[in-house]
């Protein structure tokens, strides 16, 4: 697996998988604030055909604000992005961005436990699934 994410594989359609993914952050207090169809994306600027891979950025608005209240320049890490995306044997795969990984970049205390906040709802995310 690798070092700035994790994840699972989801038995069900890309596009059902959408939508529990979306289901499972709202359970978590997460919205999504952009949703990027990089096969889309691909076709129309490549014409280049790729299994289906969106990037949803995902935001719980009070951890965000206690980042931002924090380190106000904590926004180049946000928000926490998670992938859909189905593989060229049509397994789904969810794959969530590690906020550890990622904040641990700035170095603070209180940006740690934060991070640690985050992790811990992401994988009840993940559970849900």
């Amino acid at each position: 697996m690798i070092k700035y994410g994790f994840g699972t594989i989801i038995d069900m359609s890309f596009d059902d998988a959408i939508v529990r993914v979306t289901q499972a952050l709202q359970d978590e207090g997460f919205g999504i604030l952009a949703d990027i169809d990089v096969a889309g994306a691909m076709k129309k600027k490549l014409n280049q055909d790729m299994p289906p891979y969106r990037i949803l950025g995902a935001c719980n608005p009070p951890l965000a604000h206690r980042a931002l209240e924090s380190e106000p320049s904590i926004g180049l890490l946000l928000p926490c992005n998670v992938v859909v995306r189905q593989d060229g044997a049509g397994a789904v795969h969810v794959e969530f961005m590690d906020p550890n990984a990622v904040l641990e970049l700035v170095n603070k205390p209180e940006i740690t436990a934060l991070a640690s906040e985050v992790r811990q709802k992401l994988e009840s995310v993940s559970r849900a699934l």
